[in-house]
């Protein structure tokens, strides 16, 4: 009797989507390179390569090639394809990211102390975040500090939502957001705290309870 009760529940599951997804509505932000703590000397190749080994690592599966074999998707619209067996994946190229792409400058900003660091939003199953989301970066230390975004003001467009799951929605890239950091000889030698939040829509960015829910938070320190 129990391995058939076992048997009826488990054919109500589904290999692509999972059964119950309220627990987390909306998504965490995290930052590339790998560290919330981004410490180097400018001029030293050796104590930045490390951020920039990351980062071009990361950024391998935007490559506009790579890219290029993915669909051109309708921006400002929402990519639903419930009913799609092969889920269409929507081109993010490298490109969109400018003078963080590493394609200009391979040391992504950092052999000029003018570090780029790459928010993304964790994947939820489902999402489509209503409004018109974007990354928003603020300084918590004493110094005001400039920054610039790519994509042009933050944002991140509709079109690369729902995502439908690693199986079904295979080759998916979630958008990202480069900000540099642009940092003055004045602000070289003093740590700085930077907050990133996701502004614009319904996701949560102030839970005191979770502090990378639509938020997070790093640390940088230049020398040169």
């Amino acid at each position: 009797m129990f391995v058939f009760t076992l048997w009826v529940m488990l054919q109500t599951l589904n290999d692509d989507t999972p059964k119950y997804r309220d627990r987390v509505a909306s998504p965490g932000l995290v930052i590339r390179p790998n560290s919330l703590n981004i410490e180097f000397n400018r001029s030293d190749p050796l104590e930045y390569g490390q951020y920039v080994q990351h980062l071009e690592s990361f950024l391998h599966q935007y490559n506009d090639s790579e890219q290029a074999k993915n669909d051109l998707c309708m921006a400002g619209q929402y990519s639903e394809q419930d009913g799609e067996s092969l889920k269409k994946v929507c081109q993010f190229k490298r490109s969109l990211l400018y003078s963080c792409s590493g394609m200009e400058d391979t040391t992504f900003g950092y052999a000029k102390g003018q570090p780029c660091v790459i928010v993304k939003m964790n994947r939820i199953i489902g999402l489509k975040p209503s409004g018109d989301p974007y990354i928003n970066c603020t300084s918590k230390s004493v110094k005001p500090l400039q920054m610039q975004y790519f994509p042009h003001e933050g944002t991140i467009d509709r079109m690369y939502f729902p995502y439908y799951g690693k199986k079904t929605h295979k080759g998916y890239v979630q958008p990202l957001v480069a900000v540099k950091l642009l940092l003055k000889k004045e602000d070289y030698n003093s740590e700085l705290i930077v907050e990133c939040k996701v502004e614009g829509s319904n996701l949560k960015n102030n839970d005191e309870r979770d502090k990378f829910l639509g938020r997070v938070t790093f640390r940088v320190l230049v020398t040169e």
